[in-house]
């Protein structure tokens, strides 16, 4: 185990692709112990293999769609014309739009491009501070992976064989109490450096951006609607976005045009063959941690220990937020579940409840350095330096650790939905 984990950090620090370093230096380990080398794309292919997992490139499409067809954009109008005019309002604006998005894409990278994109120049020419607009950027994108529809959810419910409907279903209410958590800060904020709104819309135009983004506005309900009825699965969802996505922004915006969707594609492909790789990658760390026993003997040295639920809750967020700055969500997912699992059971840690506590850790990794994937994304929208994009980013991961703690310390916060649902 050692050698794996220092050829594993050796690799990541020599700048080699986290798949590529998970999987040769689990292989070189697997090759000490003369394991039957044939077993490693049949255990790839396995992991790869399966329906759920259809749901992450059905989800990343519909993001990228959403993005680059026009849902984001007018989306962002709408909220500005209705919101815009109050104290912090482009700040509340940006946090909303976020929240919304997420409820489409599924990943924070997504989120922070499509809203940023707009809002950071926005927000900066009506006299906010450019840090404090990247920072604000970079913290709401992180909604697109606690809201529903989550990728890392798909991940943590494959792996830990969870339902992935009550896991989006426990990401509602955190995600919407992290969304006025910082609705309430950027109000606080404006008041207090005195930050004025738009000028107010009339209702005339407040209706005719309205009814322009209401297909966009439609897409969350339709998304999570049809999951929780029960008309269709994750995975079938994700496939009714791409295709109302694609027509809302062809026939309907015509904000993209055919020839454009090569490079939607193209960028989806991309996203997605990096999150494929990363599983298949993992599923070879799963198999040596499995032939070592290494869960069973953490779990059986945990048992033996004097450790109680809560000195464990601290370690393991302490983990996770030190892997976050390293590691992206579903390398960190793939790696330290497959050792918690046995550890939750004996402590009864309720596992749809640890989902949200892992993935709001998760969603700190995005924007701590130094490869949080928000703070790059912010980056290179505000072509600021990523020193900078991280000093307007330390006042949200402060507001998002007490959030962490409210609901570690508080499970109905998680559980109280999905246990409507039964």
């Amino acid at each position: 185990m050692l050698i794996l984990l220092l050829s594993f950090f050796l690799l990541l620090f020599l700048r080699v692709p986290v798949a590529i370093s998970l999987a040769l230096s689990t292989i070189f380990v697997l090759f000490q112990v003369d394991f039957n080398m044939n077993m490693v794309p049949q255990r790839v292919f396995t992991a790869l293999d399966s329906f759920p997992m259809m749901a992450i490139p059905g989800f990343v499409l519909a993001g990228v769609l959403m993005a680059r067809g026009g849902i984001s954009k007018y989306l962002i109008e709408a909220l500005r014309a209705w919101i815009g005019h109050l104290p912090g309002g482009l700040a509340v604006v940006t946090i909303v739009a976020c929240a919304i998005f997420a409820a489409i894409s599924g990943s924070s990278p997504a989120t922070a491009a499509a809203i940023g994109s707009i809002m950071i120049p926005a927000m900066i020419s009506a006299g906010y501070k450019k840090r404090y607009s990247m920072g604000l950027v970079a913290a709401g994108g992180t909604l697109g992976i606690l809201i529903p529809p989550s990728v890392p959810l798909i991940i943590y419910g494959i792996t830990s064989e969870q339902s992935i409907g009550e896991l989006f279903m426990a990401g509602v209410i955190p995600g919407l109490a992290l969304t006025g958590i910082l609705i309430i800060a950027a109000i606080v904020y404006a008041k207090r450096n005195g930050f004025k709104g738009d000028e107010p819309a009339t209702w005339e135009e407040r209706g005719r951006k309205s009814l322009k983004a209401i297909w966009g506005a439609f897409l969350p309900f339709l998304i999570l609607g049809t999951i929780y009825s029960g008309i269709v699965t994750p995975t079938e969802s994700a496939v009714i976005a791409v295709f109302y996505g694609l027509v809302v922004s062809l026939f309907i915006y015509r904000e993209m045009k055919l020839k454009d969707f090569r490079e939607v594609l193209v960028e989806s492909i991309n996203i997605t063959a990096m999150i494929f790789l990363i599983i298949g990658a993992a599923s070879l760390f799963g198999l040596y941690l499995t032939n070592a026993q290494v869960p069973q003997q953490v779990g059986a040295w945990i048992a033996e220990s004097d450790m109680n639920k809560w000195i464990f809750m601290i370690i393991v967020n302490l983990l996770f937020f030190v892997m976050g700055m390293f590691l992206e969500a579903v390398s960190i997912i793939l790696i330290t579940l497959p050792i918690l699992l046995p550890i939750l059971a004996h402590f009864d840690i309720n596992l749809i409840h640890f989902a949200i506590i892992m993935t709001i850790n998760m969603e700190l990794g995005m924007i701590t350095p130094p490869v949080g994937l928000n703070l790059f994304v912010v980056s290179g929208i505000a072509k600021q330096k990523l020193g900078e994009v991280v000093k307007g980013v330390i006042p949200f991961i402060i507001l998002m650790i007490v959030f962490l703690a409210l609901v570690v310390l508080i499970p109905q916060l998680s559980l109280w939905l999905p246990e409507q649902m039964k």
